[in-house]
């Protein structure tokens, strides 16, 4: 019994910042963006609102979309790493605006890898017969971690939601295999303090004590290029699958550069590939569920294929599936 799509869904908030927007704000220029991120706008979070309002958007249509009713969702996974509360959780925010009373509720944070995780734990829920319908939620507002002085990294960020829901289903569609792993000796290279500030933390952020967004990107281009591609060739192989058999891969959107390098590992052909990042840039654990709901709905991904989706993260974290829709 594998977990199959059914329905998605995703919200990226009214505002819109271009790059041009970011030259009035810091010294960068939209060419330089450009070139090096592949991103040209991104979507911000108004001061008041938050993850679990993309999220509860984002769910209700995916669930729509389902054909499903609120009360059939049994279990609520989101991933996020940016929870405006401790506790209560952003699940148990979702599982209240939704009114899902049927539903338990789980956050869980590999960072950008987070969805495509979530979505590989849906699957061990829907094998062991503990659930048959849930709502699988990436959900994550990086612009209120994000340093507007700080011009490498500033350039980077959007804000925005996607969800999918999976049912259990055995007529040989849905995730086929998967693969993940994390390099905690790697961790480092990419962080957000919040209770402990280690000296290195407060000197990267300019000497005070900032709650920022900070990553050496030269380390995390080398992992991201490497790992996306490396792993999604095990998930392949795990299928008894070449990259010959994938339809579209979907990736995590964090810089064109990384995608293309990434591809050009894998030796896939650039039109099997569905990329946003020009109008999202890197939405963290949302960057996948967004991208695989406009690629269903614009018919780019469609029934019968097979689709591999691959993200990494910090932690350092990494995450792949190879799975039929």
């Amino acid at each position: 019994m594998n977990a199959k799509v059914i329905g998605v869904g995703k919200y990226l908030p009214e505002r819109i910042l271009t790059n041009f927007d970011l030259e009035k704000m810091v010294d960068t220029s939209d060419e330089w963006i450009t070139k090096r991120t592949g991103i040209k706008e991104r979507h911000i979070a108004r001061d008041d609102e938050f993850a679990t309002d993309m999220a509860i958007i984002a769910a209700k249509e995916a669930i729509a979309d389902s054909g499903l009713n609120v009360e059939d969702i049994e279990l609520i996974l989101v991933s996020t790493v940016s929870a405006e509360l401790v506790t209560p959780t952003v699940s148990c925010q979702v599982q209240k605006g939704l009114g899902a009373i049927n539903a338990a509720a789980i956050d869980m944070n590999t960072a950008c890898s987070g969805f495509v995780s979530a979505m590989i734990i849906a699957q061990q829920f829907i094998k062991a017969g503990a659930y048959r319908n849930i709502l699988v939620v990436g959900s994550d507002t990086m612009s209120k971690y994000t340093d507007w002085k700080e011009r490498t990294s500033c350039v980077l960020f959007g804000d925005g939601a996607g969800a999918a829901v999976v049912t259990a289903c055995e007529d040989g569609d849905g995730i086929l295999a998967f693969e993940m792993g994390a390099n905690g000796e790697k961790g480092d290279v990419l962080s957000i303090p919040s209770l402990k500030f280690s000296d290195e933390d407060i000197e990267r952020r300019g000497g005070e004590k900032k709650r920022t967004f900070w990553m050496d990107g030269s380390e995390v281009f080398k992992f991201a290029v490497r790992i996306m591609g490396d792993s999604m060739l095990r998930s392949l192989e795990k299928a008894g699958m070449t990259i010959d058999d994938l339809d579209l891969l979907i990736p995590h959107q964090a810089n064109i550069r990384i995608v293309d390098g990434s591809i050009k590992r894998l030796n896939l052909a650039p039109d099997k590939v569905y990329t946003n990042i020009e109008k999202t840039g890197n939405i963290s654990s949302a960057c996948v569920p967004v991208a695989l709901c406009e690629a269903i709905k614009s018919g780019r991904a469609k029934k019968g294929d097979t689709i591999g989706l691959v993200g990494f993260g910090g932690g350092l974290t990494w995450s792949s599936l190879v799975m039929k829709i």
